[in-house]
């Protein structure tokens, strides 16, 4: 196929000068890379937030297009294991921070980043899920490689931050697994549809983050996935059973993590860390297969809000100030 000589790109904002905006850009523009792709759909994600505004050092160059997912279909490979005609994702990678991401007609990157639309998905359904789904599976997948399951969970898995994208994923994954969950939120007008993806409960989010910061708490929870960290990961910690592992994936409250070793020494808990910027292709591979059988269709629907290409800039700060719900779906050639 064909690339046209010009097309839509949504740049990001440049230190001092222009904000966030759609512009055109040509094929000569494209990055070097194996694999070209008509971009079908992107989504909104915080660091999508943060490149648009110009809030976020997350840009390492510009002008950089913007969004750090894509789904769509190959158009141009020069690679053996990619095939024009490919339905595939790419998320991560530099994408939007050191690499032109998926708010463009045209995307053009490496085969070693490609993965396959699974065969229950399409690239709609794909970006539903993108990066936040991504992080929330491979957030189960750790609390699960550290032996937590379903029957051995004698207390609720607490997930933060559970209206936002990689929370409701990880709301939805684990009530599908058979897990009681515990979902935190400082929205409470969010708490039907909490329920409705799977919650079991509808936490208050000063619940935790007022908390007394003692070094170790009540026991409530098996397990956690934090997209928050600051006072609110340091009170999942201490509120962690004996031998519970906390997966920690985000900073939205913040970088710091004001606890003590106790809950570490004392009963055993594990903070592991989580990202899927550069999660390495297999175990990327393994979790959207899990995504795909896994996650409960209408829960994702439920999670889904639509969005055009001309839309990302004026959501932009919407997420940056949390009032976004589930996942942003940017259609950008449907």
């Amino acid at each position: 196929m064909e690339i046209p000589a010009a097309f839509r790109a949504v740049l990001a904002a440049e230190p001092d000068g222009e904000g966030g905006h759609l512009s055109e850009i040509g094929p000569g523009d494209l990055p070097e890379g194996d694999v070209t792709v008509k971009v079908r759909y992107s989504s909104l994600n915080y660091k999508d937030g943060l490149a648009l505004t110009g809030k976020g050092k997350v840009v390492r160059s510009f002008p950089m297009v913007c969004g750090v997912d894509l789904a769509g279909v190959v158009v141009q490979s020069s690679s053996g294991a990619v095939r024009e005609g490919d339905e595939v994702i790419v998320t991560g990678f530099g994408l939007s921070e050191d690499r032109f991401g998926g708010y463009a007609d045209f995307a053009r990157v490496r085969s070693e980043w490609v993965v396959k639309v699974p065969d229950e998905l399409d690239a709609r359904l794909a970006m539903g899920i993108g990066t936040a789904g991504l992080t929330a599976m491979l957030c189960v997948m750790a609390l699960e490689d550290d032996g937590l399951s379903p029957d051995r969970a004698t207390r609720p898995v607490v997930v933060t931050g559970a209206a936002g994208g990689v929370g409701s994923v990880a709301v939805a994954i684990l009530a599908g697994r058979g897990y009681e969950v515990a979902a935190v939120s400082g929205r409470p007008e969010q708490e039907q549809y909490l329920r409705e993806i799977g919650a079991t409960s509808v936490i208050p989010r000063g619940e935790l983050a007022e908390a007394p910061p003692r070094p170790l708490d009540t026991e409530r929870w098996s397990g956690g996935v934090d997209v928050v960290g600051g006072a609110i990961l340091a009170a999942v910690i201490r509120q962690t059973g004996y031998g519970g592992t906390v997966a920690a994936c985000g900073l939205a409250g913040g970088s710091d993590l004001p606890t003590t070793v106790l809950p570490f020494i004392l009963r055993g808990v594990t903070l592991a860390g989580v990202e899927s910027v550069h999660c390495p292709l297999p175990r990327r591979q393994l979790a959207w297969d899990r995504l795909a059988r896994e996650l409960d269709r209408s829960k994702l629907d439920e999670m889904i809000v639509a969005a055009d290409l001309d839309d990302v800039t004026s959501l932009a700060e919407d997420i940056l100030r949390g009032r976004t719900r589930g996942r942003v779906v940017v259609a950008v050639n449907p």
